[in-house]
């Protein structure tokens, strides 16, 4: 099963400049979650403070008791090992082969033999569908292959936590469609923590156990999947909704002014219905059920009395005997 991370207070700049403060959420062991937001919003630096590859000036990052933050570094590298990353643009060496690609993380940080590190690579590569393709270099293959293989090199030390960096960046909507499949599938058969930083909808809406949003310096919101898809939050909204007019402009936050001008021409995104709840991705046929969704339907069922009153109606509908049929 995975690990959950516990993020508390966590605040980064760099500089002057202030990417997000006082972040605090915690990913539940083995559960899928996303993080959204716009564009230059610190998701990406999110990633990366979480695997301790940049340190917030304040804050923790709670994993099997070792702080990511603050924890001597020795303990930080032999914790970060539990990580698996894949990379926004998978980061694959160009003059190695997929199969080279994959096995690096083997050779570089184990002793294990090469019959043993062939075994293990190719049982990842049959996971993310790319037998057969394992002699290529990376500038012979599709982008959506290029990502799988970051995908594979990112499992091959068996992570309990895996963090993928818009892995839809450059893709088409049938290859994401795929790729939101795998990724689902992924879960099912080794119960990892995955967090997937995004700017897809499709994906957003379709694969997560939990969603969050970052924006204006400040996580909005982080929590179960139905709670941010059905938020009347200005924000959340607009952004769900893809539409100009709201909170976030070009240069990321609009000032009063313009948002007052908004509402005096008559628009109403800022208090437009909240877009409706898809139905979450299931396994394909065939694979193991989801442990984590499991997991995540107890403990959501727990917290309802927390909830606002429209995340609560969607969460008992996906648990009706006919949405789970549907669903299969």
């Amino acid at each position: 099963m995975g690990i959950e991370v516990v993020v508390e207070g966590l605040t980064k700049s760099f500089g002057k400049q202030n990417i997000w403060q006082d972040v605090s959420l915690t990913l539940p062991a083995g559960e899928v979650s996303v993080m959204l937001g716009p564009s230059g919003t610190g998701k990406t630096v999110f990633l990366k403070s979480i695997i301790g590859l940049l340190k917030p000036e304040q804050g923790r990052v709670l994993i099997n008791g070792v702080d990511m933050v603050n924890s001597p570094e020795r303990e930080i590298m032999e914790t970060r090992k539990l990580f698996g990353l894949m990379f926004q643009d998978g980061a694959l060496f160009g003059s190695m082969s997929l199969f080279d690609n994959i096995a690096f993380p083997l050779r570089e940080h184990t002793r294990k033999k090469e019959s043993e590190i062939r075994r293990i690579v190719m049982e990842r590569i049959d996971i993310v569908g790319l037998l057969g393709a394992e002699g290529k270099l990376p500038g012979e293959i599709s982008g959506g292959m290029r990502k799988r293989a970051g995908l594979a090199r990112a499992l091959v030390l068996d992570p309990q936590i895996i963090l993928c960096d818009e892995p839809d960046s450059g893709l088409d909507p049938v290859r994401t469609a795929y790729l939101s499949q795998l990724l689902i599938d992924l879960n099912a058969q080794i119960d990892a923590t995955m967090l997937i930083v995004t700017h897809n909808l499709d994906i957003a809406a379709t694969v997560p156990d939990n969603m969050g949003m970052l924006f204006c310096r400040n996580l909005v919101t982080f929590g179960p999947r139905e709670v941010l898809l059905t938020s009347d939050t200005p924000v959340v909204s607009q952004f769900l909704a893809g539409r100009r007019e709201g909170p976030i402009g070009m240069s990321e936050e609009k000032d009063a002014a313009t948002l007052a001008a908004e509402q005096l021409n008559g628009n109403t995104a800022l208090t437009a219905a909240p877009r409706s709840v898809v139905p979450q991705l299931e396994p394909s046929p065939g694979m193991p059920v989801r442990q984590g969704a499991l997991r995540r339907r107890e403990r959501v069922m727990a917290m309802m009395g927390q909830l606002p009153e429209a995340a609560r109606t969607a969460i008992l509908h996906s648990y009706t005997p006919a949405a789970e049929g549907a669903h299969r």
